[in-house]
């Protein structure tokens, strides 16, 4: 056995000579090992301030030029960044209506069938007019009552005598 040091850290340690003569690189352990095989370099999360190492394949697809420690920072800053007129839906400031309906307490149920499966519930603009969102133009209607209001005259009939009662 032969004592030779860590290409790394420099630790001595004993190695057979013919280990010794299968590479340039001898490390005392694998930690040490996969420690000089990489080739990132260490950033600090964007949101966080946290030390993080990123490898080359992810500093080069970053977007943004932010990187982050975990999803819940980035989670944290796309909700914050990509809000308003940078959100995907947002139209003009009209996307806010369900939630008209949801903190006014109006109770998530279809005015015409009466289900409850809020998966399958759609808001109404009563007057057609996707710019008024006053309370008393939205109402709930679940996907199939929502095409039968908007297509078929004698449902769209039956649901307003249902809104004046």
């Amino acid at each position: 056995m032969s004592i030779i040091s860590c290409s790394l850290c420099k630790k001595s340690f004993n190695k057979k000579p013919s280990q010794i003569a299968l590479s340039r690189n001898h490390y005392c352990s694998l930690n040490c090992g996969r420690q000089a095989q990489r080739n990132g370099r260490v950033v600090f999360c964007y949101v966080c301030k946290t030390k993080v190492y990123k490898p080359l394949k992810a500093l080069s697809n970053s977007k943004s030029g932010h990187y982050f420690c975990t999803k819940s920072c980035q989670t944290k800053w796309r909700n914050s960044y990509f809000s308003g007129s940078k959100h995907s839906n947002y139209k003009e400031g009209r996307y806010s209506y369900r939630t008209i309906l949801v903190r006014n307490h109006i109770p998530q149920i279809c005015n015409l069938c009466k289900t409850q499966d809020k998966r399958v519930l759609a808001v109404h603009h009563i007057d057609l007019n996707h710019s008024n969102n006053h309370l008393e133009n939205l109402a709930w209607l679940c996907h199939n009552c929502h095409f039968l209001v908007h297509h078929d005259k004698l449902e769209k009939q039956r649901f307003l005598s249902i809104l004046e009662t």
